[in-house]
């Protein structure tokens, strides 16, 4: 009975004891001499405007380090009208970032209280710490300045946020919102705050970039690229790895680049650690897409490092340093630029030992570009053993088109007997059975330029490489078609060619369906020319006949095709006298 009467007694007694326990103990949290809680941002607002006005009395009659404490004074100031913005926010009661931002401005109007006190009493161990002290205490109120005008532009306010600690565990029902604060962290708070903003949004990105898109600001993107400059290395790195996502998708190369994302993109490709450099480098191969900003990369000194990874890197940021530096080698003005770091010789490495077969199409197609029009960068490339380290990559299972397009570019400043020792023409008739349509067109169009002689128009046909052309005719690309209608037009100035053509049962057929007056059809000059040269054999005129060329050629005659006419009337000629020999 006795103990009955003890424990009614003691449930009587403990919620009251428990409570006067709790009340403390909610409210003490240890964080350098002061006990703090985890207050609302009210309570956190009514300790901030308790302590500016002890923090400025005390900064005031302090006589040390006047210019200094005078600088502190002017920011300790600016904070009422800082908070007063803050507060007057509907939203403001509801919303962690505020409470955290005003712990923070608690916290720095404590150090500067104590460090007043300090000053007053002297107690410091030397002047260049207290210097040194005071220094740091005018970049706090500097960021808690900024931060709490950030809060307000940012619109970030008007969401009701969690805890960093809390929402990097559990999934909010608006996602939109918490893509917002996370955002807003990015620009708010130390850098440990960001790094682990960083963690939370790459994270988020992962599982839904589209939102993050959806809600991304050039404010937001203007606070990433800030951070590609953060003293960590590792805050760098991450922020290298979001900025590229961001570029992969597509919707903000512009935006990047318009606040100013080359630079320490450049920077992290030269010095970052081996994920930031991979990151920025496939970064720099997406944005440098864009013509306008090839020029501004170049500008900016970025082809040397480029250069630098294409020679040393791992695989990966080797393929995108390549990539990236075709894609600068596709803007006409900046090749020069490109030829003077010394990017022929690097390409023509790469080509014989590059780690991916990628780097090596990039390799080849970097050099068709530094090619395509300047004979000073074609004999460079010719000098330096481009185009033995080319005929070796045709010689591959897949001839590249790219790599027979850099051949295409160079034929011309190769003498005869030079394209026969190097052994160019086997190389070509390889690329006309194994290699893609592209491929083959690029070897038609080096043809093209090879026969610039009877001497070479005469190789050509006896390598025989004519058969190959004269399917060519039947390619549904329509440069294609042409591109082989015009090797065959100055391959058949040559006799021998041309009797050959003669031979070939396609051949007619072909170049009369190259008659099509349709205004997409580049190649019925060229097969006007052929047809005139086979004319002169009344078989092949009635093959021409039998498969329309009459009506074809009467087209073209209003079309004012030059030899159409004089083929027409051959041809109308030829049938005449066919009906009166039957006769």
């Amino acid at each position: 009975m006795v103990a009955k009467e003890r424990e009614l007694e003691f449930n009587k007694t403990c919620p009251s004891l428990l409570s006067a326990l709790a009340i403390p103990f909610m409210q003490m949290v240890e964080e350098g001499k002061e006990i703090v809680d985890a207050q609302s941002a009210e309570d956190w607002l009514a300790r901030a405007q308790e302590l500016i006005p002890t923090a400025i009395e005390k900064a005031k009659v302090i006589k040390a380090f006047a210019g200094r404490w005078k600088i502190v004074i002017s920011k300790l100031e600016r904070i009422p009208s800082c908070l007063s913005n803050l507060s007057s926010h509907p939203c403001f009661s509801k919303n962690t970032l505020c409470e955290e931002q005003l712990e923070s401005v608690c916290k720095t109007l404590r150090e500067a209280i104590e460090l007043a006190e300090r000053c007053a009493e002297e107690r410091y161990s030397g002047k260049l710490q207290m210097q040194s002290d005071l220094d740091a205490l005018s970049s706090k109120l500097d960021l808690n300045l900024k931060d709490c005008g950030l809060l307000v532009k940012t619109g970030v306010l008007g969401e009701a946020t969690l805890p960093m600690s809390v929402a990097h565990h559990i999934e909010l029902e608006s996602p939109n919102g918490n893509i917002r604060e996370l955002l807003a962290r990015l620009q708010i708070g130390h850098l440990e705050a960001k790094h682990r903003a960083l963690d939370s949004l790459m994270r988020v990105m992962k599982e839904d970039e589209k939102n993050v898109l959806g809600v991304l600001g050039r404010s937001n993107i203007s606070a990433l690229v800030q951070l590609l400059t953060a003293t960590s290395p590792r805050t760098r790195e991450k922020t290298a790895s979001v900025i590229c996502s961001l570029a992969e998708s597509g919707s903000c190369e512009n935006l990047l680049v318009s606040v100013g994302v080359l630079p320490p993109l450049i920077r992290l490709v030269e010095s970052g650690t081996v994920v930031g450099k991979e990151k920025a480098t496939i970064t720099l191969q997406r944005l440098s897409m864009a013509a306008e900003t090839a020029r501004s990369i170049v500008g900016h000194g970025g082809v040397r490092p480029l250069i630098e990874i294409c020679q040393s890197g791992e695989s990966v940021s080797q393929a995108a340093a390549v990539g990236t530096l075709k894609n600068l080698s596709a803007v006409p003005e900046v090749r020069q630029n490109l030829a003077e770091e010394g990017i022929i010789r690097v390409m023509i490495n790469l080509l014989d030992c590059g780690i991916l077969l990628g780097c090596k199409e990039y390799a080849a197609e970097c050099l068709q570009n530094l090619t395509a029009s300047n004979e000073n960068l074609r004999r460079a490339v010719i000098w330096e053993g481009g185009v033995r380290s080319l005929l070796a990559y045709i010689d591959g299972p897949l001839p590249q088109e790219t790599a027979v397009g850099a051949l295409r570019n160079l034929v011309c400043s190769i003498s005869r007997d030079g394209l026969v020792s190097l052994g160019v023409f086997p190389r070509l008739i390889h690329v006309f059975k194994a290699g893609s349509l592209g491929a083959q067109q690029a070897a038609a169009s080096a043809v093209c330029r090879i026969c610039s002689s009877t001497e070479t128009k005469k190789l050509v046909g006896e390598f025989g490489m004519i058969p190959f052309l004269v399917n060519m005719l039947e390619a549904k690309s329509n440069s294609a078609r042409e591109v082989s209608a015009q090797a065959i037009c100055s391959l058949m100035t040559f006799p021998q060619n041309c009797r050959e053509i003669k031979k070939n049962e396609k051949s007619v057929p072909n170049l009369v369906q190259l008659l099509d007056p349709n205004p997409h059809n580049t190649a019925k000059k060229y097969a006007v020319s052929c047809l005139a040269s086979l004319s002169s054999s009344k078989k092949r005129r009635k093959v021409m006949i039998s498969y329309g060329a009459i009506g074809y050629l009467k087209k073209l005659c209003d079309m004012d095709i030059p030899g159409a006419k004089k083929l027409l009337e051959r041809l109308e000629r030829g049938k005449l006298q066919s009906l009166f020999s039957k006769k």
